[in-house]
């Protein structure tokens, strides 16, 4: 017989932040290791629970959410959000420019498909959330990374992403806040990315899941606000986070911008927005409760709160240790701490966090997983407890120190 192999599809495609560590410290476990898993954005394990209201409400949809609804999604979910970008200063969004999907990760998947022909280039940053870069690699297209600059709060250098453009660039890829680094892009940046594709007829999309989840002075600024009607925008964007319901799979796209220039586009992700059905019936009666309500994510982003002090606990924990640094994050729920090198001489990072996770049982993420193209950082959730939270970096910072040259 002979053997069954994947797809050559998938030989450029990586998604480590769920990849053999993962693996790895599932052994652990099954051999009866308890192992503290920060390497995922999952609110749930950490005792963030959903506010009760939207409890509520998908409970009393239920009986109405049996068969499927409209493929693009039920009509208060996409009225809820075309009236929450309206609010945002977007006038002319409606709920025809808005489709639903299980979580921004699936609309990513099916914009991309849509949009995209074998080698087309499209611009992502780095370090990035590593599913943009996999499935521009799975859909046929070419990821091109933009580096942020550390040094400058991680913001991405503009010039930088002007020259990487070719005739072959079809979109630019806006994390913001930004997971993995936490910045949050100025007002000044923003308009800086939109002009870039304003110059060079470029696809912005926009990924802004973290777009509540800001902290002390920081602004979030929407990329499709100054992408106005001459630059076609895709903006992502969905519950999980801010509402702590990763497992209800609710995220939107909103689709801004000259729509005229976009029919056949949106034609073709309408067809693969049939082809699934549609996303879950239950999870989008909560999206009308949750951006019609109260924002109970606001308590935890101000000083007292859970998010706001535990990422700014694990930042002074994390640059406390010799020889690492970490810019403070702004916004989202994670450090991603460098690692000097001349410290700490790391050739393989995966192989550091295995050796971190063996020895401390501490899960934490390589930063080339990002696609970061040095092996000194790495990231960390920033979701347990204070108490917990200490524990975990004075694990780390004892690892490190048998590490140090």
């Amino acid at each position: 017989m002979r053997r069954i192999v994947q797809s050559q599809k998938l030989q450029h495609v990586r998604y480590d932040v769920r990849g053999p560590i993962l693996v790895e410290a599932q052994r652990l476990e099954a051999e009866g290791h308890k192992i503290l898993k920060l390497n995922i954005g999952n609110t749930a394990p950490f005792g963030f629970e959903a506010p009760e209201r939207i409890l509520a409400d998908m409970v009393h949809h239920l009986p109405q959410s049996q068969g499927y609804s409209d493929s693009r999604g039920i009509y208060s979910a996409r009225t809820a959000v075309a009236q929450y970008y309206q609010s945002k200063g977007l006038p002319h969004t409606g709920v025809d420019d808005v489709y639903i999907g299980n979580g921004v990760s699936e609309l990513i998947m099916m914009v991309l498909q849509t949009f995209l022909d074998n080698g087309n280039e499209i611009l992502v940053p780095a370090p990035d959330y590593p599913l943009w870069t996999g499935a521009v690699s799975l859909c046929g297209g070419v990821p091109v990374h933009y580096r942020c600059d550390e040094a400058n709060d991680w913001n991405p250098d503009l010039e930088e992403i002007e020259s990487l453009i070719t005739e072959n660039t079809h979109a630019l890829v806006i994390i913001n806040p930004n997971n993995p680094t936490g910045a949050v892009y100025s007002e000044d940046t923003v308009r800086g990315l939109i002009d870039i594709a304003r110059r060079h007829d470029l696809v912005v999309m926009a990924d802004e899941i973290y777009e509540k989840i800001i902290f002390d002075d920081a602004v979030h600024h929407h990329a499709a606000t100054f992408a106005g009607e001459d630059v076609l925008c895709l903006t992502f964007s969905g519950l999980s986070k801010a509402y702590r319901v990763c497992g209800y799979r609710a995220g939107w796209v909103m689709v801004s911008g000259p729509k005229h220039l976009a029919t056949d586009f949106l034609e073709g992700l309408t067809l693969l927005s049939n082809m699934r059905m549609c996303s879950n019936v239950p999870a989008q009666h909560a999206i009308q409760t949750a951006l019609g309500g109260y924002q109970s994510v606001n308590e935890l982003i101000v000083p007292g709160g859970r998010f706001y002090d535990q990422s700014k606990l694990a930042a002074r924990l994390l640059n406390e240790i010799p020889g690492v640094s970490c810019v403070e994050p702004m916004g989202a729920l994670y450090c991603f701490p460098r690692l000097d090198p001349e410290v700490y001489p790391i050739v393989d990072d995966e192989a550091f966090v295995i050796e971190l996770l063996r020895t401390k049982k501490i899960l934490v993420t390589h930063g080339t997983g990002f696609n970061w193209p040095e092996p000194d950082h790495f990231r960390l959730v920033t979701l347990p407890d204070a108490e917990v939270l200490t524990e975990a970096i004075g694990r780390i910072a004892e690892f490190l120190d048998t590490q140090r040259t």
